[in-house]
């Protein structure tokens, strides 16, 4: 995210706690309870904002771990296919001997 996207966000946010305000107080409260109400809105949004980030974050479903995932697997196909038959038939030999041991 860019410098101006965070601040364009921060700034529509800012606009739209007032646009609340201002709904709350013609749907008839009081200025007082306009304000409260206003700001719990936007704390409740704000929560729930978080709350799905922190559950994206732990789930490692975000953007960067996708694009890293879809690199390495980039990356190791490419490798992949720059082996050699006789490499490639090694490095299976060696999997398979390592598989044996294991049991």
């Amino acid at each position: 995210m860019r410098r101006i996207d965070a601040i364009g966000i921060g700034l529509g946010v800012f606009i739209a706690g007032g646009l609340v305000y201002l709904l709350l107080q013609l749907a008839g409260l009081d200025s007082l309870n306009a304000g409260i109400w206003s700001q719990a809105l936007l704390v409740g949004g704000l929560v729930g904002w978080l709350l799905t980030y922190l559950f994206r974050a732990v789930s490692h479903n975000m953007t960067y771990h996708q694009q890293r995932e879809q690199y390495e697997e980039a990356y190791l196909q490419k490798r992949l296919e720059e082996l050699s038959p006789e490499e490639l038939a090694e490095i299976q030999a060696e999997i398979e001997q390592e598989e044996q041991h294991k049991v």
